[in-house]
C-alpha cells in the first residue's frame, strides 16, 4: 500500500496498516520539502508516475483537498481498517477509507469511498455514510442517519436517529444534532443550530 500525504493524518493510517501486517515501502506528497515520515521515504507526486499496478490511500485529512488528489489520481484504492475496531458481518466499506482504533459500526450500515471514520467513532445500524466524510473521534451517530459527500462530524458530537445531514457540511464538536441539517450548513450547539453555510 502506498499512502498520498505524509503529515499527521498518515502516521494513524501508517499505524493501521502497521497492524493489519501490510507494508507502505514509501509515500508520495506534493510537497517536495518532504523526504521523509516516521522513517519512511516520501516520494514527490509527479502525473507522470504510473500508479496504475499500486493500491493506494489517500492520507490527507481535509475532506475538499482529499476530493482533489483522489480525482487526479489514475489508481486501484485501498482500505485500512485497524484491527480493534468492531465492524457487523453486514457492514460495506467502499474504497479509499480508513477506519481507526476504537470504532464501532453497527450492522447494514454503508460507508462511501474515501471516507475517515475515526478513533472511538460510533455508527449504529442502517448508517448512510457518503464520500469523502470524517466521523472524527468520539463522535456517535444513532440508528438510520444518513450523512452526505464531504461533510464533518465533529469531536464528541452526538447525531439522533434518522437525522439526515446533507453534503459539506460540517458539525462542530461536542454538538447534539436533533434535526436535518440543509447541504453545506455549519452547525454547533446544544442543540445544533446553523450559524453560517460554507463556500
Amino acid at each position: 500500500m502506498i499512502l498520498f500525504g505524509a503529515s499527521g493524518h498518515a502516521k494513524v493510517i501508517l499505524d493501521v496498516l502497521n497492524k493489519q501486517g501490510v507494508e507502505v515501502p514509501y509515500l508520495l506528497d506534493d510537497n517536495k520539502a518532504i523526504k521523509e515520515l516516521l522513517n519512511l521515504q516520501v516520494r514527490t507526486y509527479s502525473s507522470e508516475l504510473d500508479l496504475t499496478t499500486e493500491e493506494l490511500i489517500v492520507s490527507i485529512g481535509v475532506n475538499r483537498i482529499r476530493k482533489k488528489v483522489v480525482e487526479k489520481l489514475d489508481t486501484n484504492f485501498g482500505t485500512a481498517i485497524h484491527p480493534g475496531a468492531v465492524l457487523d458481518p453486514n457492514v460495506t466499506i467502499d474504497q479509499g477509507t480508513v477506519v481507526m482504533g476504537g470504532v464501532v459500526i453497527n450492522s447494514s450500515s454503508q460507508i462511501g469511498r474515501h471516507t475517515i471514520i475515526n478513533s472511538r467513532a460510533s455508527v449504529d445500524h442502517d448508517c448512510r455514510i457518503g464520500d469523502y466524510c470524517h466521523i472524527s473521534p468520539g463522535a456517535i451517530l444513532c440508528g438510520d442517519v444518513s450523512v452526505g459527500e464531504g461533510t464533518q462530524v465533529g469531536a464528541g458530537a452526538t447525531v439522533i436517529q434518522g437525522v439526515k445531514i446533507g453534503k459539506w457540511v460540517t458539525v462542530g464538536a461536542g454538538a447534539i444534532v436533533i434535526q436535518n441539517i440543509p447541504d453545506n450548513a455549519v452547525v454547533v450547539g446544544n442543540p445544533a443550530r446553523i450559524i453560517k453555510y460554507n463556500d
